[in-house]
């Protein structure tokens, strides 16, 4: 059976990339004939594939998007009737609105994979057609989140099922790794607004009053860098922060962490929980509509109010003073990673994927 895998750029290096490298991986282990697909480049994926993977670049047109969509409908025809392709998996919700024309009259399973939240657009109102699209006429819809799938299933209509698997997460669990107790508080991600760390850093200010020895390491880059490191600066934090950047090895810094902390304004599936669950760190998080109270379940890491920097505050200096609850969530936050390990991810989708012919 063959399977493409459809994404925007697998040239990238982002989170949606990564895991469809992950799944093109997995299904190829399986068995599967895969061909990993780029609406644009894609010819030189960032994440390593499997030698046997197929690799296609669409891309033979330039210019806006609304004067490329027939030239995109039609080299994606054109792929799944040269590869003989008989499962369709596309990446990007956004993609269907090429897809489902592309497909038309063709007998190919469609599955639509969403890796956002249901009740954002990201700022394109087509993606919120592309949704309707989705639902009415693909065989399919995959979300990340049980809550994902609720909404999906109250807000549109059509004759797709609709089921939630989760992402893979891309370390094994870390049964040899103990919590160093450094006293470090660990935050990733692109340094966007989105991402809050404006607000950790408004509670770290809180923090240090009380537990002073502790430092926060912030890995990553974006727009955001130059506003936060002033605000590091106006308000005496250069001794306890530490804005890294980007970097290649982030395991280092999970190695070294006591406590994670994720202040994001809104997440679909924060990958970086997952990895945190592998490596055993307890989290404290804000309670974004989807992701963290669904990873975090059962694990003790404690979910705040969004926004509220006051009992960000009091959770990390909470978690910071007891060692024994630290521990304990490190236990169940292992236990908790086997569910996302990929070979039981892969299971579902290839049961997903059976069950379609």
């Amino acid at each position: 059976m063959k399977v493409l895998i459809l994404g925007g750029d697998f040239n990238r290096s982002g989170g949606t990339e990564r895991v469809g490298s992950m799944l093109a991986n997995g299904l190829d282990a399986a068995g599967y004939d895969v061909v990993l697909g780029s609406l644009n480049n894609g010819d030189k994926p960032f994440f390593e594939l499997n030698e046997s993977i197929t690799v296609r670049s669409l891309a033979r047109s330039t210019g806006r998007a609304i004067y490329r969509m027939p030239n995109n409908i039609y080299n994606i025809r054109q792929v799944l009737v040269e590869e003989n392709i008989d499962t369709l998996i596309v990446v990007e919700t956004m993609l269907v609105l090429f897809t489902l024309p592309a497909a038309a009259g063709l007998s190919i399973n469609h599955i639509c994979w969403e890796h956002f939240n249901f009740k954002s657009d990201l700022g394109k109102k087509g993606r919120r057609v592309a949704r309707q699209l989705a639902a009415r006429y693909c065989d399919t819809v995959v979300t990340l989140t049980k809550r994902d799938k609720q909404y999906w299933q109250e807000g549109t209509r059509g004759r797709a099922k609709i089921i939630s698997i989760s992402n893979p997460c891309p370390f094994p669990v870390q049964t040899n790794h103990k919590l160093p107790n450094s006293k470090t508080v660990l935050a990733v991600g692109n340094l966007f607004k989105i991402k809050g760390f404006d607000y950790l850093l408004k509670a770290w200010q809180i923090v240090t009053q009380s537990m002073p020895e502790w430092t926060l390491t912030i890995v990553g880059d974006g727009e955001e860098r130059e506003s936060l490191t002033q605000y590091i600066t106006d308000h005496q934090l250069s001794k306890t922060v530490q804005l890294v950047g980007r970097t290649d090895n982030v395991v280092q810094y999970y190695k070294q962490a006591d406590i994670y902390c994720l202040s994001s304004q809104y997440e679909g599936f924060p990958m970086v929980l997952l990895e945190t669950l592998a490596f055993g760190i307890p989290v404290v998080s804000f309670d974004c509509d989807t992701g963290p109270a669904e990873i975090l379940e059962d694990t003790g890491s404690i979910l705040i109010p969004k926004n509220n920097i006051d009992k960000l505050a009091g959770s990390l200096v909470k978690m910071m003073r007891d060692d024994k609850l630290r521990k304990s969530i490190s236990m169940r936050s292992k236990e908790k990673a086997e569910i996302y390990q990929t070979k039981k991810i892969i299971s579902q989708w290839v049961n997903l994927i059976e069950s379609l012919n």
